[in-house]
């Protein structure tokens, strides 16, 4: 099973949430209170609604993982789900989304998420290279999860 389904499946069964199309129109929405959550675009790809409070709160975590893509002022961070640690990082900030949530109501209007979105990489986030064996190195971020390290140098994120 792909891990974006584990972690969809997971998710499905919290008290919280119910499931919708996203609004974006492609895929599947997580929604609490009303609001969007989460969207899972396909496969591999999930958008998580965490506020750019909670953003600006974990930026520096949230940075060290090549599994996470910031889109600035949008409230959104983009997911790419290719392991059982990018599944598990998924809960984790869906969990925090909710929270993150709760703490704004009356609940301002969302923003449109990620989708079609693209990241260019500075340079100085590219200075995080692969470890000896060439491999992306893994960092274990506390409180969070987050699995992956920073991608190699000269790779662009998309």
């Amino acid at each position: 099973m792909k891990a974006a389904c584990r972690a969809w499946e997971q998710l499905e069964s919290w008290a919280d949430l119910t499931t919708a199309p996203a609004s974006c129109g492609q895929g599947r929405a997580l929604i609490a209170n009303g609001g969007e959550i989460a969207h899972l675009h396909n496969d591999h790809d999930a958008d998580l609604n965490l506020t750019d409070e909670a953003i600006e709160r974990m930026r520096t975590e949230l940075e060290q993982s090549t599994a996470v893509r910031l889109h600035s002022g949008t409230g959104w961070v983009t997911l790419r789900l290719d392991c059982d640690q990018d599944a598990e990082l998924m809960v984790s900030l869906v969990s925090i989304a909710l929270q993150a949530h709760d703490r704004h109501r009356p609940r301002t209007p969302v923003r449109p998420c990620n989708l079609g979105h693209i990241s260019i990489m500075h340079a100085e986030q590219q200075s995080a290279g692969a470890g000896k064996s060439g491999a992306p190195r893994r960092f274990h971020v506390p409180r969070l999860a987050l699995g992956r390290a920073r991608p190699q140098q000269g790779r662009r994120m998309a």
